[in-house]
C-alpha cells in the first residue's frame, strides 16, 4: 500500500496547437519531466502517476520517476474531452485497484514548467487549511474587467465587461475589485467531489497565490519560447 499523498500528470497525445509538445525538449528535459520531478520533489508526495494514450509520453514519463499503470481511453484522450472525465478515470481506477483514494486528488499539468515545488506545496496547504472541495492555483489578472476590458455592445460601439448601465463605472485601476488568473501550475480537490459534480465551480473553491514568473501555461510555440527562455535564465542564475 502505498503511503503519502499521489500526484497524477495527465498528458494526452494528441496536442494539436503543439505537436508532441508534452515530449519536446524544455531546457534539456522533456516537458512532462519537469512536471514529475517537480512533484517528487515535494515533501508530501510519494508516487506521480500519469495518465495518458501514448506510448512514448508513458515511456518518457517512466524515466523521470512516474508511474504509468493504465492507458488512458481514446474518448477520454481527444481535443474536445473535457480534462474532469480524465480526472474521474484516474480516481476511480485507484479506488478500484486499492481500495480506496484517501486523497486530495492533485493534479500538475505538464504545461506549467517554470512551477517551484513550494507552489505545489502552497495548493496543498490551502487544501488542508481551508476544507474546501477545490483549490486553484493563480496569480493576479494582468486584466481587469471592471475597468479595461471591453465587449461587443448591442450597436456598432464596445462597451465595458462588466458595464451594469447604472452608472456604476470603474474608472480608477485602484478602485476595481480584484480579480485572478486561474493557471495549470496544480489542483487540489476532494476525490468525491470531482467523481459527483460536473464543475469544478459547483462546490466551494479556495486559492493559493503564485507569483506571476512561474505561471506561463504553455499552448503554442510562442509559449514555448518565452517559457525555454525563463528557464534557461533561472537555470543560469539569472
Amino acid at each position: 500500500m502505498t503511503t503519502g499523498r499521489t500526484a497524477f500528470v495527465f498528458a494526452r497525445g494528441g496536442s494539436k496547437g503543439l505537436p508532441g509538445k508534452n515530449v519536446r525538449p524544455l531546457a534539456g528535459k522533456p516537458l512532462i519531466g519537469w512536471a514529475i520531478e517537480q512533484a517528487l520533489a515535494v515533501p508530501q508526495i510519494s508516487r506521480v502517476i500519469v495518465s495518458t494514450d501514448s506510448e512514448q509520453i508513458a515511456e518518457v514519463a517512466q524515466a523521470h520517476g512516474a508511474t504509468v499503470p493504465f492507458r488512458r481511453p481514446a474518448e477520454l484522450s481527444s481535443d474536445t474531452a473535457p480534462e474532469l472525465l480524465a480526472w474521474r478515470h484516474a480516481i476511480t481506477w485507484v479506488q478500484q485497484t486499492e481500495g480506496h483514494f484517501s486523497g486530495p486528488f492533485l493534479s500538475i499539468p505538464a504545461t506549467a514548467p517554470l512551477r517551484l515545488p513550494c507552489d505545489i506545496e502552497a495548493v496543498l496547504a490551502e487544501y488542508d487549511r481551508s476544507g474546501a472541495d477545490v483549490v486553484l492555483s493563480v496569480t493576479s489578472a494582468h486584466r481587469n474587467p471592471w475597468f479595461n476590458m471591453v465587449k461587443s455592445g448591442a450597436t456598432d460601439s464596445y462597451v465595458l465587461v462588466n458595464d451594469d448601465g447604472q452608472g456604476g463605472r470603474v474608472t480608477r485601476r485602484q478602485d476595481a475589485p480584484e480579480v485572478f488568473d486561474i493557471t495549470t501550475v496544480a489542483y487540489a480537490a476532494r476525490p468525491e467531489f470531482i467523481l459527483a459534480h460536473g464543475s469544478m465551480f459547483d462546490g466551494r473553491v479556495a486559492v493559493a497565490r503564485v507569483p506571476v514568473e512561474r505561471t506561463i501555461d504553455i499552448d503554442t510555440s510562442l509559449d514555448f519560447d518565452i517559457a525555454e527562455f525563463l528557464m534557461q535564465r533561472r537555470l543560469a542564475g539569472q
